[in-house]
């Protein structure tokens, strides 16, 4: 008895078989992942504040004090000239750039804050305080 070669490579029918499961797949997630784009912005928003935040955290531990209102966000990129100027600046910035949200707008930074010791929001899809579903604003101190 001669020995069988043994078989390498896929059959066309397999491979076809692969492409069509991988279709079907597609074609059930995709539209979920697709119909949700707003969703990701807010998830965004959440997670650029929270990076922010702990950019924030690192500024007080180093100057003692939260960059005020007027130093804004750009206070984490560049050192603030105004008063108070920090006295213990990290050389490197604690952000490469203040963010802009989602919607391409900046986020707003409050400090002293009406929610705690800095205010820090979105003001949502719509650019409005206020708002309700993608429209309602993104904040540090209310939980998702």
């Amino acid at each position: 008895m001669k020995a069988r070669a043994i078989q390498q490579g896929f059959t066309l029918i397999e491979i076809m078989v692969v492409v069509v499961i991988l279709g079907i797949l597609a074609a059930m997630v995709a539209p979920k992942i697709l119909s949700r784009p707003d969703q990701a912005k807010v998830t965004v928003a959440r997670s650029d504040i929270e990076s922010v935040s702990q950019a924030l955290e690192l500024y007080r531990l180093d100057n003692g004090i939260y960059p005020t209102t007027d130093q804004g966000l750009d206070a984490l990129a560049k050192k603030p000239t105004i008063s108070p100027e920090p006295r213990n600046w990290n050389p490197e910035g604690y952000l490469k750039r203040a963010p802009l949200d989602p919607w391409g707008n900046a986020y707003i930074y409050l400090h002293p804050g009406n929610h705690g010791k800095y205010d820090l929001y979105s003001l949502g899809a719509d650019g409005r305080e206020g708002g309700e579903g993608l429209n309602a604003d993104v904040t540090n101190w209310e939980e998702s």
